[in-house]
């Protein structure tokens, strides 16, 4: 899996469970040239993207292993390599207890015995500890809300041969505080508590960054302005290590414009 293309994008409906809409976002990435695209852990909707269109890779990001059980990865891994071969990438993390690395290994042990092999898992793993499980169970790793410098490190940490794509809020607006207000909602979401929070201390940010999305934490996990802006954000994520940068747009309405906007610029 580490010959993943360099873009790729993150739903913007990735929580839906109207097959329609998860289709036409899944053709429209397809079209436009992104590498990736990389959905929720919603399996029904997965396998709905990847019948909807041809050729492009599908990430989930995440499945959290607390709440799906592996026999139900297993059945959708198996029906969807008999039908589309190579096109399902097993993202896995939420092992939201007090024990996560071990959740995390016992689960890995169940899919290696259903022959759903390391080279199509990636981990969403943001410490030292999880890094090296992706790094040695996996195909390498898919962090978010980090900067270049955390990149950096967890390049170091995977080894020059293991996946690194980077999941980047990407605010197409030349406001600031319209971008503020656009990161504010999935940092309400992940940041406030558990190993996103943590992760984010361990990178140098306060209590006080985080909690009003500062300048500082802004500038430091997040792409915004206009589109050179963005593309030279993008380019600091890659000389630092991503193999893929995945666009998750926020902050505008008119989605599919602003997708084909990004492909223009970024994908070539």
């Amino acid at each position: 899996m580490n010959t993943l293309g360099p873009i790729g994008l993150a739903s913007s409906n990735p929580y839906t469970d109207d097959a329609a809409v998860v289709a036409d976002e899944a053709r429209h990435a397809e079209s436009l040239g992104f590498s990736t695209l990389w959905r929720s852990g919603n399996l029904p909707m997965l396998d709905v993207a990847v019948r909807a269109t041809k050729a492009i890779p599908v990430g989930t990001g995440i499945i959290p292993v607390s709440e799906v059980l592996p026999a139900d990865l297993i059945a959708a891994y198996q029906a969807l390599q008999r039908d589309h071969p190579r096109r399902f990438i097993v993202g896995l993390g939420g092992a939201r207890n007090a024990h996560p690395l071990e959740t995390l290994n016992t689960y890995l042990n169940e899919l290696d015995c259903a022959g759903v092999p390391a080279s199509t898992r990636v981990l969403a793993a943001l410490g030292p500890n999880m890094l090296a499980l992706a790094r040695d169970r996996a195909c390498g790793a898919y962090p978010y809300l980090v900067t270049p410098s955390y990149v950096a490190d967890a390049r170091a940490t995977l080894g020059p041969d293991r996946l690194l794509a980077v999941l980047l809020m990407v605010m197409p607006v030349t406001d600031r505080e319209a971008a503020r207000r656009a990161a504010a909602v999935p940092l309400d979401f992940l940041a406030k508590v558990g190993g996103y929070r943590r992760n984010l201390l361990r990178q140098g940010f306060s209590e006080p960054d985080i909690d009003e999305v500062s300048d500082r934490l802004l500038d430091g996990i997040a792409a915004w302005g206009d589109l050179d802006s963005i593309a030279a954000r993008v380019a600091e994520y890659r000389a630092a290590g991503a193999d893929q940068v995945v666009l998750r747009i926020l902050g505008v309405e008119d989605l599919a414009t602003w997708r084909a906007r990004l492909a223009e610029a970024l994908v070539g």
